[in-house]
């Protein structure tokens, strides 16, 4: 069998042959219109995941923009705690955001554990 996309092109090139070259004859009992009916739910199920598609890219690039100022805010924040003279970099609050200490000397030796 063949695959979805073959299998639209193959319903589209149907349709358009028959309004071309028949437009008036019945073929397996169906006029031209009631097999543009019979087909219309594959031709709609495709639109849908074409639009369905370009939203999911929409939403990924809304997220990656989004993530970039998330990411710039959390690196403020976690130099925010290595300042603060009653946190700083060995505190317990940057091992609860995730860091993990590698070197107990040096704030810039901290890495996502």
């Amino acid at each position: 069998m063949s695959g979805p996309k073959e299998i639209e092109d193959k319903i589209r090139r149907m349709i358009s042959g028959w309004e071309s070259l028949a437009p008036t004859k019945s073929f397996f009992g169906m006029t031209l219109d009631q097999f543009k009916t019979a087909v219309a739910p594959s031709l709609a199920a495709r639109e849908l995941i074409r639009d369905l598609e370009n939203q999911l890219a929409q939403a990924i690039n809304q997220r990656d923009a989004a993530d970039e100022v998330s990411v710039a805010k959390m690196q403020g924040v976690v130099a925010g705690v290595n300042a603060d003279p009653t946190e700083g970099p060995n505190s317990s609050l940057l091992e609860a955001f995730g860091y993990t200490m590698l070197d107990v000397d040096t704030a810039s030796n901290r890495a996502w554990g």
